[in-house]
Order: structure tokens, then sequence, then C-alpha cells
């Protein structure tokens, strides 16, 4: 069967081990947006640390959870957002303003909302 949005997959796969208390988690398949993805999840300690393993298909990636993840997903189908709507979707997708992130894939890559904002 296809699947229809790895990242999608990838991250439902991270929050159901956090949820089950797992320490560790397989995410496969692999790809570069997963990778930068969690490159950006580690830098805000949601996550720690991961490996890129070869297996001479698709590679998989096993994840070290650290218990820091409350909630991670993507927004289906994908929006375009402009600068000036960037605080309504913060304001209505996260509990406040001090908790929690909005990861955005910009022309720049992806980054978070406040770097976005400064940008």
């Amino acid at each position: 069967m296809v699947r229809m949005n790895v990242l999608a997959d990838a991250l439902k796969t991270l929050y159901n081990a956090e949820k089950r208390g797992k320490r560790q988690v397989i995410i496969r398949p692999s790809s570069k947006v997963i990778v930068k993805f969690l490159q950006e999840m580690q830098q805000n300690g949601y996550i720690g640390e991961f490996e890129i393993v070869d297996d001479h298909r698709a590679q998989k990636i096993v994840v070290e959870l650290n218990g820091r993840l409350n909630k991670c997903g993507v927004i289906s189908p994908r929006f375009d957002v402009e600068y000036g709507e960037l605080e309504k979707w913060v304001v209505n997708l996260l509990p406040s303003r001090q908790f929690g992130k909005i990861l955005i894939s910009t022309t720049y890559g992806i980054m978070t909302h406040d770097e976005a904002r400064r940008k």
C-alpha cells in the first residue's frame, strides 16, 4: 500500500511511542523532510539523539525519546500562510505563548514559528 504522507506517519509513530512510555522508536521510511523536522525537535529539546540506519532500501531512523513530547502532528491539507496570518495560527494551535512550537516549512527551510517571525 502506498503511504500518502510520510511525515504524518513518522510524527504519529513518535507520538504513539511517547504515549506508551518507550525509550526508543524506529521510524521508516526516512526522508530529508523527516530528518530536518527531527533536527528541529532535537534543537528544541523534545527528542534526544537520533541515528539514520542504512538498510539499502528506504533507510530507518532510530530516535531516542526523552519524555518531553506531549503532542505532535501534521496539519493536513497544507495551507499557505502569510506573515500577517502567522500569529492567528499560533493562537489557534498552541495552548499558551510560552508552551510549544509550530514547525513551518518555508522557502528558507524548516524552522519554528519564532524563527519565521524574525526572518
